[in-house]
């Protein structure tokens, strides 16, 4: 296994420095100019672009600039904002935390109720529950997010207001300890919620196919005309070879977490990733977005190595040395 970990390890750096890489090329060859941007689009002064072309860099080439990057993150800096002139880590970590909060409490609750009601549904296969389950979930699975997001604000925010409309606090306030923590958590209640209701039929399908799958198996036959109850047929062969294909999504949905919820974020004005992202790319603030690829594609490895680790001990067969 320290092997295998250490082959991925050494993969996953590779994986990360050619995503970095293609993102710095990238953002630089799209259309707009990040100093004619801060210098203004009405009459620039020319010297003044000149002087801060220089100022970041951007006087030279692409490959010198990607070797300065390069240099500066081995140091431990990933540069600073053209637009705001902070630190880019500092902004990350600023905006990182909202994310998390947001993204992985949605992720969680969406896995969970989405393999129970799959699993619930696949061991009712055919029944009433089971139909019903089944439209619900298609239904919300082409409903588009940011819609939903609207609609939850129309009904429960503006018109109900039962809940604030976007933020994550109320600034009025200027709560304090568990007061803040309980606007937090009423703040995250309708962004969460449309996370939830679109992602779950997603988890749902998968938990629901795979099981139907397994139990159709020959080997689950034979073991019920042997007389085995159905509780640990399911339990002990079932549902150990019906979850794998659900850990994998689950890995994949932990890998995307730090920008997989640019509409919601932006629907619900939350101070995430996802809207510092889209800030970003229309400011074109290329040390920001290199800074946000870059821990991106770290996270994106280090999710993918655990979901492979995990696999080894959900499913003992599975074996890396």
């Amino acid at each position: 296994m320290k092997r295998y970990i250490g082959k991925r390890a050494l993969s996953g750096l590779l994986v990360v420095l050619l995503s970095v890489c293609f993102n710095f090329t990238l953002i630089r060859l799209a259309p707009g100019d990040p100093i004619r941007i801060m210098a203004g689009t009405d009459n620039p002064n020319e010297e003044m672009i000149e002087a801060l072309q220089q100022k970041y860099g951007l006087d030279k080439s692409i490959p010198e600039q990607f070797v300065m990057f390069l240099g500066n993150v081995a140091k431990g800096d990933l540069g600073y904002s053209y637009i705001s002139d902070e630190s880019v880590i500092k902004l990350i970590g600023e905006k990182i935390g909202p994310t998390l909060a947001l993204s992985l409490t949605a992720v969680l609750l969406s896995v969970t109720i989405g393999t129970l009601i799959g699993i619930y549904a696949a061991r009712k296969n055919g029944s009433k529950f089971d139909q019903f389950v089944c439209s619900i979930s298609y239904v919300f699975d082409a409903t588009p997010g940011f819609w939903l997001g609207l609609m939850m604000i129309l009904i429960f925010a503006s018109t109900l207001k039962w809940f604030p409309t976007s933020g994550m606090v109320n600034l009025r306030a200027n709560y304090k300890g568990f007061a803040y923590f309980a606007d937090v958590c009423r703040h995250l209640v309708l962004p969460i919620t449309t996370m939830v209701l679109t992602q779950t039929p997603y988890y749902f399908r998968i938990a629901r196919s795979s099981v139907l799958q397994v139990m159709s198996e020959d080997f689950i036959t034979t073991f019920k005309a042997t007389g085995m109850k159905e509780s640990r047929i399911f339990n002990k062969y079932v549902l150990r070879n019906a979850i794998l294909p659900t850990v994998t999504v689950l890995g994949m949905s932990l890998a995307f977490l730090l920008s997989g919820s640019v509409l919601i974020e932006t629907v619900f004005a939350w101070p995430g990733m996802g809207r510092l992202m889209f800030s970003s790319i229309s400011k074109r603030d290329y040390p920001v977005l290199t800074g946000i690829y870059l821990v991106t594609s770290v996270v994106i490895c280090i999710a993918m190595i655990l979901v492979d680790i995990l696999y080894g001990f959900i499913d003992p067969r599975i074996r890396y040395d």
